[in-house]
């Protein structure tokens, strides 16, 4: 945590400032305990004991507030240290896995990750905020007790702090199991995220199937594992607090039974014993909050872990240090691959783009067809440079993807995908994502030219109209001319559709069949596409098969020349 503490030095010395001088407070109230008993109550002159002990109550509740004041300055600086810490840490996970490639996602369930984001940071703010707080003044107040007690028994005190030594070492033993135990029950909760995550991102389709009654009871099972975790974390928990609390006061107790022996034998007086209690209070109640304290932080200590193992993650697509700038472009950009060979981390065995050599034109509309899992999709992840190639390169401009920052190689290129992404926000926000400083002038131009603009204002607020969570207030042809005009208001020189009519009904189709050949205009455009009738205006068609082009050409010259792409088409042209 010290990255995301040392920013705040000044508030931390301030904080520690406000906890001494509280910790202070309370330990000078024993001393003028001991004052008004041997000082007030033992003068025998009625009126002189009576000034002296409005004295020493004035002294005491002099103490009292200066013991408020402090602790109520060092209760809202670390307060603020924490909530301020927490919001750090958090920002700056979710900046991190933001910034990871796919293949991290293929790993990691999102819910995982909103675990990590929520529960694990919520956990580290409770510590920071208040249990390490807690733990800091209770810490100062036993040792500076302990340090009283030895001051004002020094021989019976050292054999307390020899006992006390020796209920540290078993102490510290056991708070590994219970460390370990806490890192164990957050896993546990994050594995319910997960599967609540999963579920409710399907929401339909799990009622479609009846499977709420199989859901609930799989999450019901995921929820009793972290529950088990849980308890066997806090079973271990409780055993090392009562242990330290046990053994710490007995310790204290034999000492303060050695105080009493010496009042009897008259070595100190009754006012020292009553200091002496007080400190022993103070002591016994200090041990037993960091008792408290040393499992919420073994705890947080295995949220931390989790924590920083995504920070520590690294992605594999990086921005190179000295990035090549791109040159000026006109009418499209020029793309390239260059005997090209791709497996994903996941599968390891079978390459998805095998020697892969393919060039397009600026200008171009160059279409990817063949049947699943030939590599179209893997053309356009390369691209998009989500991953690289094990071996050859890729071209965009004249230059290496490699080579560019990731911010400009991705400005560069616009993406209209199957199942178009709609955020919960309004119409306006959702198309002007593509260009976040563009003016509503350029939106609505953009809508226009998606076929769009009709819809959108059709809709109760027009474009202000919030479109609900994945857009599920919209047609999923309308979602995809929201998403044509995200891509056309960005004005990249290069644009990917991705089968972006699979999934449509014939009128929706032809809308959006519509939009996008508006986006094409002026652009290089690579296409995706099953339904062979939305790419036969294509300058040049591109057969893939196992990560191989097998054929290439126009639409009559591939029919013509009874290959792959013929069968294809005359599986889809039979009528």
């Amino acid at each position: 945590m010290l990255p995301f503490l040392r920013p705040y030095r000044g508030r931390i010395s301030l904080a520690v400032m406000f906890l001494v001088l509280a910790a202070a407070a309370t330990l000078v109230f024993p001393v003028a305990l001991r004052s008004l008993i041997d000082g007030g109550l033992a003068v025998e002159d009625k009126g002189t004991r009576l000034l002296a002990l409005r004295e020493h109550f004035m002294a005491l509740f002099g103490v009292a507030v200066a013991l408020g004041l402090f602790s109520a300055a060092r209760f809202y600086v670390v307060s603020w240290l924490g909530e301020r810490v927490t919001a750090d840490l958090r920002n700056a996970v979710y900046a991190h896995v933001l910034e990871q490639s796919p293949e991290f996602f293929e790993t990691t369930q999102t819910g995982e990750v909103l675990s990590r984001l929520t529960t694990d940071t919520t956990l580290v703010q409770t510590v920071v905020g208040s249990s390490l707080s807690l733990g800091l003044r209770n810490a100062v107040m036993g040792v500076g007790a302990l340090a009283m007690l030895v001051w004002t028994n020094p021989y019976v005190m050292t054999q307390v702090l020899g006992i006390l030594v020796m209920v540290v070492l078993p102490s510290a033993w056991f708070g590994r199991r219970v460390r370990k135990l806490s890192r164990a029950s957050q896993d546990r909760v994050a594995d319910s995220s997960a599967i609540a995550a999963e579920v409710l991102n399907a929401i339909p389709v799990v009622q479609s199937y009846t499977a709420e009654t199989r859901e609930a009871a799989r999450f019901d099972a995921s929820t009793a594992e972290a529950f088990a975790t849980a308890i066997r974390r806090t079973r271990a928990r409780a055993f090392l607090v009562a242990f330290i609390i046990i053994a710490t006061s007995a310790a204290l107790l034999w000492g303060l039974y050695q105080g009493t022996q010496a009042v009897m034998a008259g070595r100190i007086t009754a006012g020292h014993l009553g200091e002496t209690v007080v400190y022993v209070i103070i002591l016994a109640g200090a041990v037993g909050v960091l008792g408290e304290v040393y499992g919420d932080l073994l705890r947080a200590a295995g949220a931390t872990e989790r924590l920083m193992e995504l920070l520590d993650s690294r992605s594999p697509v990086t921005s190179p240090r000295d990035p090549v700038p791109f040159r000026p472009t006109q009418g499209g950009s020029a793309a390239a691959f260059e005997a090209v060979t791709f497996h994903y981390p996941s599968r390891p065995a079978t390459p998805a783009l095998k020697d892969f050599s393919l060039a397009v034109a600026p200008g171009e509309t160059v279409a990817l067809v063949g049947p699943s899992g030939a590599g179209k999709s893997t053309v356009f992840q390369l691209l998009l440079r989500f991953y690289d190639p094990l071996h050859g390169r890729i071209f965009l401009d004249g230059v290496v993807t490699r080579d560019v920052a990731l911010r400009d190689l991705r400005q560069r290129i616009g993406i209209v995908p199957q199942d178009a992404v709609i955020f919960s926000s309004s119409a306006m926000d959702n198309i002007r994502y593509g260009k976040p400083g563009a003016a509503d002038d350029e939106v609505v131009a953009a809508a226009r030219a998606a076929f769009a603009h009709d819809f959108i204002m059709a809709l109760p607020e027009g474009y202000a109209t919030f479109l609900g969570e994945r857009g599920v207030r919209l047609s999923g042809g309308q979602r995809q001319r929201i998403a044509i005009a995200r891509a056309m208001l960005k004005n990249p020189p290069l644009l990917l559709l991705d089968e972006a009519t699979s999934a449509l009904d014939a009128e929706s189709e032809r809308m959006v069949q519509a939009a996008l050949e508006s986006a094409m205009q002026g652009r290089t455009t690579l296409v995706i596409a099953h339904r062979l009738a939305t790419v036969q205006k294509a300058d040049r068609i591109v057969v893939l098969d196992h990560g191989k082009i097998v054929e290439q050409g126009t639409h009559d010259s591939l029919v013509a020349a009874n290959g792959v792409y013929a069968r294809l088409a005359a599986l889809q042209f039979m009528d």
